[in-house]
């Protein structure tokens, strides 16, 4: 039986990837998951972070989805080995999870010629070390260097990452960041948040440093493995539709999600 590809975050900035996702896979099914109500996740524990994103992977195979992309930096880097390796087997062996985490690591590899790779993201995705880990196992001599950002998050969704107060936050971690390696000249931005600051983020950034969002290499990652997998392909549902969930206000998630999506949306709350 075909169904949609699911996409999970614990609110709205995985709609930054979904976007992408939606350009790159233009006539796939999707549905949408935001955790709103226990968001954000970033100074969340391990166990905690672990817990919501199985509760909201169970939910989504139960919706049918034969594959889900947790489009959340904090539950790739807290939950997604977890859910691969302990559960996935007995729970629904047939589908699949992927993150966000690996394809933006693999990707920097061609961009960085230094080797020295910087990390902006949330209190829990550098606390975990996961880009740290992947980015130097996948591309040995490569070193990492990594900053937090927490208060990024709520600067989004309160929706003022256009405002001028947002420049002293943007500059005062980015300049943090710049200051740990000076041969420093890739930045990844490891939030689905944060691509809605890159214009702030750009403009305080050397312009010989590369600024990279997550949202196209996780599309073209997620093309590639479906043309890799052909069964997995297969099992996508393809009639361009996409459905929108949160856990929060229905009528508030699909106002909010304007600011990422440029539109709004119909949504619907669900519980997990």
């Amino acid at each position: 039986m075909k169904g949609p590809i699911g996409v999970f975050d614990s609110g709205f900035g995985g709609l930054s990837v979904l976007a992408d996702l939606q350009l790159a896979l233009p006539d796939a099914d999707f549905v949408y998951l935001g955790d709103n109500a226990r968001a954000p996740y970033g100074t969340r524990s391990f166990e905690a972070v672990y817990q919501f994103t199985l509760q909201a992977v169970t939910r989504l195979f139960e919706m049918g989805c034969p594959l889900v992309i947790l489009a959340c930096n904090t539950a790739s880097a807290k939950a997604l080995r977890s859910i691969q390796q302990r559960d996935l087997p007995l729970l629904a062996p047939e589908r699949r999870v992927l993150g966000v985490i690996r394809p933006t690591a693999e990707a920097v590899g061609d961009l960085s010629r230094t080797g020295v790779v910087g990390v902006l993201g949330t209190p829990g995705t550098i606390a975990s070390g996961s880009y740290t880990i992947e980015v130097e196992k996948l591309h040995p001599g490569f070193h990492v260097v990594a900053e937090a950002a927490p208060m990024w998050v709520p600067l989004v969704e309160q929706g003022f990452s256009a405002s001028d107060g947002a420049d002293w936050f943007v500059r005062e971690a980015v300049d943090r960041l710049l200051a740990r390696d000076a041969r420093l000249d890739t930045i990844i931005l490891g939030c689905t948040h944060y691509p809605l600051l890159y214009p702030k983020i750009r403009a305080a950034v050397p312009e010989r440093v590369a600024v990279v969002c997550q949202g196209p290499i996780v599309a073209s990652s997620l093309c590639d493995y479906l043309r890799r997998h052909p069964e997995m392909d297969a099992a996508v549902s393809r009639g361009g539709v996409t459905r929108y969930f949160t856990t929060d206000v229905a009528r508030d998630f699909a106002r909010l999600a304007g600011v990422f999506l440029g539109r709004e949306v119909e949504a619907a709350h669900i519980a997990l």
